[in-house]
């Protein structure tokens, strides 16, 4: 059971820990009981959340016990942040319906079967019948107010916008989650980023104060990209978000294989699964044939696979290859093919008359020119849905279009673009 501790450490998914040789004791002891807590500020996790969702797989792959716990209460208040405004207070209502999203997300991962199965908690559940009154003599006494104002976060808020109550009580309430937690289900260990380092810390030493009791704190690494750029951002500073709704299974799966070679083997790392011997193999196999991209490949799959399920991982697949005439386009499903095309230079056209594809092509993206186009055409180096085009003055049919609505334009074999045909007004 402390073999989890060694696999994250090869990981490099340790930031922090209260003990380490303490902790590696405890969980050779027997099973551990262990909490993350996802607070629902949007209506979806993201793939930073991901990293901590794994972690508490790993632990219970390993044979301990994970809580998820989804902040129904933190997430009315929000942890506070260092940048210079404070957070926006979602109603009720919202948070309420973020909960139950959140709390779907998380259990898809974790096994709730056995004796070491998963649980799924709400803070809502302890903090919302608490009276104010109950909440400063029992939980607010033990937090010396000069600790607090010590604490990184809120010196850099004080120092530009100030703080609210409400935000600087935060840590309180997590560190309750905790003490609970660790009275209800004996949970002595909490994971998480390493910039929720603090609000951990906070719980361990009030299970301490309280109970006399010993707990543990564990952070991963916050993950950042060799080209300086933000993790699980687009270019244009987008979230990728683990809801198919919100970023669809093809982008997620283009996320993965898109990813830098510097990026790659701490991506396997990481979010894989695959054994150590597995991952060097990938590693070397990538850095031998960089142009072939096996592990990148390798990547995608496996996590589409995990957070969307086979079925649409091979929906994506079969998108990519038929873009690139590799497959059949008319047998992509109008949801995968349009979310494909939304991730290559494209141009939506109002009903009616189609234009030349000359035309599209300028429209798309692909060419800079019409005469630039036509000269494309000329060479042989334009396709229509896969098909060479033959004319430079080619104009598409309805017929051409998939599902009734699009187009794909290729230029040569690598430059992909599509053209959707909008909807006609109600």
């Amino acid at each position: 059971m402390t073999d989890v501790l060694e696999d994250l450490a090869w990981r490099d998914l340790i930031a922090q820990s209260t003990d380490l040789d303490d902790l590696r004791a405890l969980l050779a002891a027997g099973p551990v009981t262990l909490y993350c807590g996802f607070d629902p500020t949007a209506p979806s996790l993201h793939l930073g959340n991901l990293i901590q969702i794994l972690t508490l797989r790993r632990f219970q792959r390993a044979g301990h016990r994970p809580i998820g716990l989804v902040g129904g209460a933190t997430g009315l208040i929000g942890d506070p942040s260092g940048k210079s405004a404070e957070r926006t207070l979602n109603s009720e209502e919202v948070v309420a319906g973020w909960v139950g999203r959140i709390r779907d997300q998380v259990a898809r991962f974790l096994d709730f079967d056995g004796p070491t199965g998963a649980l799924m908690v709400s803070n809502l559940d302890w903090t919302g019948p608490m009276t104010a009154i109950e909440f400063l003599r029992d939980i607010g006494k033990h937090f010396p107010v000069n600790r607090m104002l010590a604490r990184e976060t809120v010196k850099t808020r004080l120092e530009s916008t100030g703080m609210s109550y409400t935000e600087f009580s935060y840590v309180l309430l997590q560190s309750m989650d905790f003490l609970e937690l660790y009275r209800r289900y004996g949970c002595r260990l909490q994971t998480g980023g390493s910039d929720q380092w603090g609000n951990l810390t906070a719980g361990v030493d009030l299970i301490r104060r309280v109970e006399g009791g010993s707990a543990h704190a564990l952070t991963t690494p916050l993950l950042t990209k060799a080209d300086g750029s933000k993790f699980g951002k687009t270019a244009g500073g987008e979230t990728y978000w683990l809801d198919p709704e919100l970023t669809s299974p093809y982008a997620f799966y283009q996320f993965w294989f898109n990813a830098d070679d510097r990026d790659v083997e701490k991506y396997l790392k990481v979010f894989s699964f695959r054994s150590r011997e597995e991952i060097e193999h990938l590693v070397k196999e990538s850095a031998e044939r960089p142009a072939a991209r096996q592990a990148q490949r390798a990547l995608a799959e496996e996590l589409t696979t995990m957070v969307h399920g086979a079925d649409e991982c091979a929906k994506v697949i079969a998108a990519s290859r038929a873009l690139f005439g590799q497959g059949a386009l008319e047998e992509l499903d109008e949801r995968t093919l349009r979310a494909a095309l939304r991730e290559v230079p494209h141009a939506e056209i109002p009903p009616g008359e189609l234009p030349a594809v000359a035309d599209l092509l300028v429209g798309s993206g692909l060419c800079k020119s019409k005469s630039e186009a036509r000269r494309t055409i000329a060479q042989g180096g334009a396709y229509l849905n896969n098909t060479k085009v033959v004319s430079e003055d080619a104009v598409p049919v309805p017929e051409d279009l998939l599902h009734g609505r699009f187009l794909v334009l290729r230029r040569g074999k690598r430059n992909v673009g599509g053209v959707e045909v909008a909807l006609p007004e109600a």
